[in-house]
């Protein structure tokens, strides 16, 4: 991973709230939510929540006298999220770097993160700090992207701007967000971190856009993909994000579209 790749500001967490979070995201914020609630906790912890969606799809599930912390290591996607919510006396929002979690151990029944493992520059250490501050027995519940070719959108982008850029091509999308699908790895990463009862599930969900610009403006203008593009040459992020468009108009249609997401959805016992 790249240090860019950690990067969402300006207008990315905007356009990611307004084009990625329908896109690939509320399905399994539904999912992590309803996974989550199941477990009736006291108290949530949340890494990673980005502009908030399992938040909204969470909170209102947990009982009235739980506590829900929500945290991200970016402050703007983080008051992008705080934004979004209704007022609510159970949840603190808190800027935390899930690699040195700023709480003390065995504080929450249940820590979730959606889609930010990932993102984490060691792993092993991510998952210690998460079963730190769980209580004994506590859960942690987590997603991550299967591979990239699981994921039509995606996959699909990858490959159009690899022939826009055909010297440098942008890789985000395959390095980062999909580049860890192992579920033999990730079990052993965990268990290394001292979880037990790894339970993996993989899920597929469907993708749907009212045009094929959308996807193409979420990834390449709504991601950290952007910082890429931009970076290779400023000039053509439009020009990208229209072939983008048109590479999805040609393989799937050219009004609403539909395509193939997959994810895998863990559970360990701290």
């Amino acid at each position: 991973m790249l240090e860019t790749d950690k990067v969402f500001a300006g207008s990315v967490p905007e356009n990611y709230d307004r084009y990625m979070v329908p896109l690939i995201f509320e399905p399994y914020a539904a999912d992590l939510a309803r996974r989550a609630a199941s477990l009736s906790p006291g108290s949530v912890l949340e890494i990673a929540a980005g502009t908030g969606v399992v938040t909204r799809a969470l909170a209102p599930k947990l009982p009235s006298g739980a506590s829900y912390v929500v945290t991200d290591l970016s402050q703007p996607m983080l008051d992008y999220a705080a934004s979004r919510q209704e007022p609510d006396s159970r949840i603190t929002w808190r800027q935390a770097d899930a690699l040195a979690l700023p709480f003390e151990d065995a504080a929450f029944d249940v820590v979730c993160c959606q889609f930010g493992a990932m993102f984490f520059p060691d792993r092993t250490l991510g998952y210690r700090e998460a079963k730190r501050v769980l209580k004994p027995g506590g859960r942690f519940l987590f997603n991550v992207w299967d591979r990239i070719e699981e994921n039509d959108f995606a996959d699909d982008i990858t490959n159009a701007l690899a022939r826009i850029f055909p010297d440098d091509p942008p890789r985000f999308l395959a390095r980062t967000p999909y580049g860890y699908h192992d579920t033999a790895l990730i079990r052993r990463e965990l268990e290394d971190a001292g979880f037990s009862r790894v339970v993996i599930e993989t899920r597929a969900e469907q993708s749907r856009a009212s045009s094929p610009r959308i996807p193409a403006v979420g990834y390449c203008q709504g991601s950290p993909l952007r910082n890429e593009i931009e970076a290779r040459d400023a000039g053509k992020l439009e020009a990208a994000t229209d072939y983008a468009a048109s590479v999805i108009a040609d393989r799937h249609g050219s009004g609403e579209v539909a395509a193939k997401i997959q994810a895998h959805v863990i559970m360990a016992v701290g």
